[in-house]
């Protein structure tokens, strides 16, 4: 897929479009992550992931072939510009969002795995019936509920 672009005027103008509202989904999704709220961000991941795709490849063209854009008037290229640090602004701060939400994620699953290693270390609290069922003894001190919450 690429910007199917009149002239160099109205490629730079398709790319501000693209890039603004990458920029915006890209907010939406920050805010998310920042909000505790990382569910709230899969409603933007298809249409970013196209939308990333496009800017990836229409960026590499104009890269590879400045002609693309050349002879744009000044106010039209700063407009570009100004879109793609403001990209570059939301980009950074989605990446602190998602290392955040990573670290909380992982010390959540150490804590877990610490606990279950622990309980492995003090004994099962678990018995066995007559027909080979577990049954847990309910007084005992060893046993211990770990509860997740899927909206966590």
């Amino acid at each position: 897929m690429a910007i199917a672009a009149h002239d160099a005027a109205d490629r730079v103008a398709q790319l501000v479009v693209l890039t603004e509202r990458l920029t915006e989904l890209m907010a939406a999704q920050a805010l998310a992550f920042e909000q505790h709220r990382p569910q709230d961000a899969a409603a933007f991941v298809e249409e970013t992931s196209k939308l990333a795709n496009l800017y990836r490849h229409e960026s590499a063209r104009v890269r590879a072939d400045p002609g693309l854009i050349g002879g744009v008037p000044a106010a039209e290229r700063t407009r570009l510009v100004r879109a793609t640090e403001a990209f570059d602004a939301v980009l950074a701060r989605q990446a602190r969002a998602l290392e955040a939400a990573k670290f909380v994620t992982e010390g959540l699953v150490r804590a877990i795995a610490e606990e279950v290693a622990a309980h492995r270390e003090r004994g099962a609290a678990a018995t066995y019936g007559p027909e080979g069922e577990p049954t847990i003894k309910r007084n005992s001190a060893a046993a211990k509920a770990i509860t997740l919450n899927r909206r966590a």
